[in-house]
């Protein structure tokens, strides 16, 4: 199965070779006929103003509504998932397009600017049970969005503990530990609907690649990919299971080195 990567701006090429190191093939998407040959499609993370400009430039935007339309599987990691989101606040003046599809709302910059940017390890039992590995993934945040609200139909599957649900209180520096004692409430970091993956970090920027997995094996789940098979490479290679008639991953034990590579 070919998967498609937006390649207009960001972390493109970090997706591309974590897919490359699962065996998978990778299209770079910078036209809207290239979606033709392609069954789903990443959108990286990177300055979704920027992607959003040159999305337009390039009329993408009816395609990428088409092809989430048709049910074909798409991730969107942060600038990805503000493009995903039915609904982004804290936008620049004028905003920008959105593809939308996904039941939610999305704060563009919850947790502040580029020097705010922070790793932390998030809680993903979903991520573990599908994929194998540790309870938990180090998430990458780079000037990071935050999914404020989803609807009934969006799955939750990572969330961060913050002071508040007010981006400007999140990264307070003048309340004492006592003040903020007990104030914390968690906001949503990753989730999944029907065909749509979103998360608000980059797990392209790790070694860690269950992510990749979980969105490869949600491809062989839906439409032409039910008659296409992945095979991969390394030690994995003995380690496949199937999934809805499709030969898919099964990762339970990755890589002795789990360091991100973003440091």
């Amino acid at each position: 199965m070919a998967v498609g990567v937006l390649a207009l701006q960001g972390s493109f090429n970090e997706h591309i070779a974590a897919l490359k190191r699962l065996g998978a093939k990778a299209v770079e998407i910078r036209k809207p006929e290239q979606l033709n040959s392609v069954t789903s499609l990443i959108i990286p993370g990177g300055e979704s103003t920027t992607m959003a400009k040159l999305a337009e430039y390039h009329n993408l935007f009816p395609a990428l509504r088409e092809f989430v339309k048709m049910g074909k599987p798409v991730w969107g990691t942060c600038a990805g998932l503000i493009f995903l989101a039915d609904k982004a606040t804290g936008q620049k003046t004028g905003g920008q397009q959105l593809v939308g599809g996904l039941d939610c709302t999305v704060h563009r910059n919850y947790f502040g600017s580029q020097i705010q940017s922070f790793e932390t390890e998030l809680s993903v039992p979903e991520l573990a049970a599908t994929e194998g590995g540790p309870e938990t993934f180090r998430g990458v945040f780079i000037r990071a969005p935050a999914i404020l609200e989803v609807g009934p139909g969006v799955e939750v599957l990572a969330d961060y503990p913050v002071l508040s649900n007010k981006p400007s209180d999140a990264n307070s520096a003048t309340e004492s530990p006592e003040e903020s004692h007990g104030s914390k409430e968690r906001v949503i970091v990753a989730v999944k609907q029907r065909n749509l993956l979103g998360t608000a970090f980059h797990p392209e920027l790790t070694a860690d690649t269950r992510w990749h997995s979980y969105f490869l094996k949600m491809v062989g789940e839906v439409g032409e990919a039910a008659s296409s098979s992945i095979t991969i490479v390394g030690e994995e290679a003995s380690r496949s299971i199937t999934v809805a008639g499709v030969e898919g991953f099964s990762f339970n034990q990755q890589p002795k080195n789990d360091l991100p590579i973003f440091q």
